[in-house]
């Protein structure tokens, strides 16, 4: 059996979107799993287009996620020469020609062909053409085309696909500066770094008759292609940057965790059973691309955030405290005694999606209020009063402490939870919701007194 070889190959026109990262860990589970190579390529030969900083942002966007690559980065760029040679090669062959057909005169034929209810293309006047080549034109090369028959092949996700000779006319492959066109040059180079399965997004289903023919015209050996259907939002449409089609690195601002992007992401056009959650070792393991769905995947939000809440639930506080850096976080939490740090964490984690929303639930126990939700038990500071009297004569250093005090005072007073703790966790973090209480009072320990201080000095 030979060996899975692929590759992903993205443009650095912008950032690395989430469509791009799944095309690109679909190709790295499928080569990893079988033991294969996986390569990455940098399409960068459009100059005008082409930012330094968007291929910073893909290795980024790689270095983040894990996903490791064999060998040196290929820049097409740098390749030029090579290409050119290949064009040369069919031209010698008579499998490409010169057409001097000018923008305007290609447009005109196009305008003439569409009022007569034709297709508009090109009309091959130049494909065996042997006379003096008009002055001041400096020509394309195109490829010739089969005139008749079929270019068939058998896609991994769509089935077979033919497409008829007679659709297709004679592309251009380098342009009237000297520049290779994108189908030629990805068939160069995916033929030459051995690519033995092309795995990407099926709004390339059309390109491929095109880089076929030129596999054949050269030689070389055919890859197996896997066209996986677009990612569409949950009303079936094109997915929008509203909807999720953010560039991979704002996911990571955003508090997701790296586990969780991946695992959504191998579910979008990948399945194995009825199991949801997997891990890199168990992709690696269970992935295959016959298996990917021929049908449109759905981006759900809620799907993305309910995988991000198993993840930080599932990891340890030392990790979290870790991944927190990158978010910004009260000034108090490098004050905390590590149980106090561990016991703040413990309780966010359960509670929170992301880990900017766990950074935001810090700031709302370690930051003193700067304002207070309302408390309509009339007998609220006759018993705040009575609660830090009893605080004052009470060490908070750990959990069964804190338990016993707030059972205490609760039995002395004769009172149930809902008489007195609503307007205890005002009083100390501002609002009527959050983190248990005696978990808060805990992490807080010697603050929780000068809270209260301060609530009934402004009640």
């Amino acid at each position: 059996m030979c060996m899975v070889v692929t590759r992903f190959a993205p443009s650095p026109t912008g950032h690395l979107h989430i469509g791009g990262l799944r095309t690109a860990l679909f190709n790295y589970l499928y080569a990893r799993g079988s033991g294969g190579k996986f390569y990455l390529r940098i399409e960068d030969t459009d100059l005008a287009r082409n930012s330094q900083e968007a291929t910073e942002a893909i290795l980024q966007a790689f270095e983040w996620v894990g996903l490791d690559f064999d060998g040196e980065i290929l820049y097409q760029s740098q390749r030029l020469k090579l290409y050119q040679n290949y064009i040369q090669q069919l031209l010698e062959a008579s499998k490409a020609y010169y057409c001097y057909m000018s923008k305007e005169e290609l447009e005109a034929l196009r305008e003439s062909q569409r009022a007569q209810g034709q297709t508009p293309r090109y009309d091959r006047r130049y494909r065996d053409f042997t006379g003096t080549p008009p002055r001041g034109v400096s020509p394309v090369v195109r490829l010739k085309a089969p005139l008749q028959g079929e270019i068939a092949f058998t896609d991994g996700v769509k089935g077979v696909v033919v497409v008829q000779a007679r659709e297709l006319d004679d592309f251009i492959i380098a342009r009237a500066d000297g520049t290779p066109t994108y189908n030629f040059v990805v068939s160069i180079d995916d033929a030459l770094m051995g690519i033995s399965d092309i795995i990407r997004g099926d709004d390339h289903l059309s390109n491929t008759p095109k880089q076929i023919l030129i596999y054949q015209a050269l030689g070389f050996k055919l890859p197996n292609f896997y066209h996986v259907p677009m990612i569409l939002n949950e009303q079936g449409r094109k997915l929008s940057k509203r909807d999720g089609a953010m560039g991979v690195m704002d996911y990571k601002a955003l508090g997701y965790l790296k586990e969780a992007l991946l695992n959504f992401l191998a579910r979008l056009g990948w399945s194995y059973g009825d199991q949801e959650i997997f891990t890199l070792a168990e992709l690696l393991k269970l992935f295959d691309a016959k298996d990917l769905n021929s049908a449109p995947s759905c981006f759900s939000p809620h799907k993305l955030d309910w995988l991000n809440t198993h993840y930080l639930k599932a990891t340890s506080n030392a990790q979290l405290e870790i991944l927190l850096r990158d978010f910004d976080l009260p000034p108090a939490f490098d004050h905390l005694n590590a149980p106090q740090k561990d016991m703040l964490l413990s309780a966010l984690k359960e509670r929170c999606t992301t880990l900017k929303s766990l950074s935001v639930g810090m700031h709302e126990v370690l930051s003193p209020p700067a304002s207070y939700d309302s408390i309509k038990n009339p007998q609220a500071k006759a018993l705040l009063e009575d609660f830090m009297r009893a605080l004052k004569e009470t060490s908070l250093d750990n959990l069964e402490n804190t338990q016993t005090l707030l059972h205490a005072f609760l039995e002395s007073h004769a009172l149930k939870p809902g008489a007195f703790m609503p307007a205890l966790r005002v009083a100390l973090l501002g609002k009527k919701g959050g983190i248990d209480l005696k978990q808060a009072l805990f992490v807080l320990g010697d603050q929780a007194l000068e809270r209260l201080q301060t609530f009934l000095a402004r009640a």
